[in-house]
């Protein structure tokens, strides 16, 4: 994949300075246009062999461009506040918006190479990266994102001539770094490992270009020009991401048995009952929260349920139990302007608590295929996809220590009525029902039937759902405590079992 980066391509002082000034004009107009439509942001991933122009055609990108529009990230050895979560966080909270352009240094293939180059990990942890990586570009192309991914290349020999250049020159030996002397130690490996990542990760929906790197004309001209004709591209196309469903199509149950049938929503608690069991409950998420073993996991809570189905009544429970610096409440409703302009789980990822810590999501990423589904807030081919995108998702945080515990809390239709009508006239609590409240139950139907299809795609091993019987509140409101308890106890006692497998192997 790199011999026709290394036969020695150039380019004429004469020819570049003659190409420059319209190139630089026709990527500022493109820049511009980027700017003005705002449809899709733009993601640069720079890699490639040390010494090859990175930096030195990232610092021209600026001059020729508007760097006011232009994040450059570097991503170099992890903070604690990264170390304390999932390894993508770093990258979403980065991602430009919509109308803006991003370039990544040190991003998701140079950790993976480091890594495998210097034996952190062996093959299959590479190839498991290598599928993380295409999966997340795919979904990112599919939520609109224009990705260039740049592999800048010397050959060995070249490399090695450029060092010895530098290394005998006074003025100029200052610029060869600690990384460069590593990978020229390295570079045979660099590259075995590299040819294998660029192999399996060059597709239609985000390709990788290989560029020489030993004359600067020649890089600076290429990448301008493959920037200039993607964007172009782009920007003449009504939709960048495609409104082809490729998931499995859903098929409605012959019988019409809907798996919400299976709940007994005559399941209750007296009041004496529920007193006792729910501190008790809460005695025990207090200490299981304060345990040490605490500290290898954060936990998220997800709510969703038919409306008024006491799904803030069951969060205070939860939040009663514990001091209010171990735990975030985030209400999600529609989406901010700033949330539009990203890919629909950015305002998601933002809120990913640190190990030791607890996110309740009241409401989350599963409106993509229950409400914007239902209102048509999104088209038939994103929330198709976004099963897939969400396992996804689960599983990337869930390889990281968090333990997600999801509950659809449900009611009858009868039950929400009457509710309704509470609400409505009780006064401190009618701020509690609005006409959207109205309108989805008109569409009670199709959200029940949304809901057995989230079910049957996105309750995984890893992160099960919990369907509560919600018609009595005390009982709902023991069964989500009592469900946290058993899945902190149980995430500690397989983690238990894994630091005794380590201190064996150790021995």
């Amino acid at each position: 994949m790199f011999e026709s980066a290394e036969i020695g391509h150039a380019i004429d002082k004469e020819t570049y300075e003659a190409e420059v000034p319209a190139l630089r004009e026709a990527l500022l107009e493109a820049q511009f246009e980027l700017r003005q439509q705002q449809r899709f942001p733009v993601i640069i991933l720079i890699n490639g062999i040390e010494g090859a122009g990175k930096g030195e055609t990232v610092k021209l990108l600026n001059e020729w461009m508007d760097p006011r529009s232009i994040e450059v990230r570097t991503f170099d050895q992890q903070t604690d506040e990264e170390l304390a979560r999932p390894p993508a966080w770093r990258y979403w909270r980065m991602f430009p918006a919509k109308g803006r352009m991003g370039i990544f240094f040190g991003n998701w293939y140079s950790q993976m190479l480091q890594g495998r180059v210097h034996g952190l990990f062996k093959d299959p942890r590479l190839d498991q990266s290598i599928n993380g990586a295409e999966r997340l570009e795919k979904m990112l192309c599919d939520e609109g994102a224009l990705i260039f991914k740049f592999w800048f290349h010397l050959s060995k020999k070249q490399m090695k001539a450029r060092l010895k250049s530098l290394a005998d020159d006074p003025l100029h030996s200052w610029r060869i770094s600690p990384l460069d002397w590593q990978q020229s130690a390295t570079y045979d490996k660099f590259v075995k490992y590299g040819e294998r990542v660029l192999r399996r990760t060059s597709r239609d929906y985000a390709p990788w270009h290989v560029i020489a790197g030993v004359d600067a004309r020649y890089r600076s001209l290429t990448v301008g020009k493959i920037l200039l004709e993607g964007l172009q591209s782009a920007l003449k196309r009504p939709r960048i991401h495609p409104h082809k469903v490729s998931a499995a199509p859903l098929f409605p149950s012959v019988d019409q048995l809907n798996l919400l049938d299976s709940l007994d929503l005559t399941l209750q608690l007296d009041k004496d009952d529920y007193e006792e069991q729910l501190i008790t409950e809460q005695a025990r998420f207090s200490g299981l929260m304060r345990d040490k073993r605490m500290r290898r996991h954060a936990l998220i809570a997800v709510f969703e349920g038919n409306d008024a189905a006491g799904k803030g009544g069951a969060i205070r429970r939860v939040a009663a139990a514990l001091d209010p610096r171990q735990y975030d409440i985030v209400p999600i409703a529609a989406p901010t302007e700033e949330e539009r302009a990203q890919p629909y789980l950015w305002r998601f990822w933002r809120h990913i608590p640190a190990r030791g810590k607890f996110t309740v999501f009241d409401r989350s990423w599963y409106g993509r295929v229950l409400v914007e589904r239902i209102e048509g807030f999104c088209s038939k081919a994103d929330w198709m996809r976004a099963y897939g995108e969400i396992n996804d998702f689960e599983e990337q945080i869930a390889d990281a220590g968090v333990i997600v515990v999801k509950f659809w809390l449900a009611i009858d239709k009868q039950t929400q009525m009457e509710r309704f009508q509470e609400r409505e006239e009780i006064p401190f609590k009618r701020f509690k029902i609005t006409e959207d409240d109205w309108r989805n139950r008109d569409r009670w139907e199709d959200y029940r039937a949304a809901v057995g299809d989230m079910v049957d795609r996105t309750s995984t091993e890893i992160s099960p759902w919990t369907l509560v019987e919600a018609n009595d509140k005390r009982w709902a409101r023991v069964k989500v405590l009592r469900t946290l308890n058993q899945a902190l106890e149980e995430a500690f006692e397989k983690s238990d079992k894994r630091e005794k497998k380590l201190q064996k192997r150790k021995r």
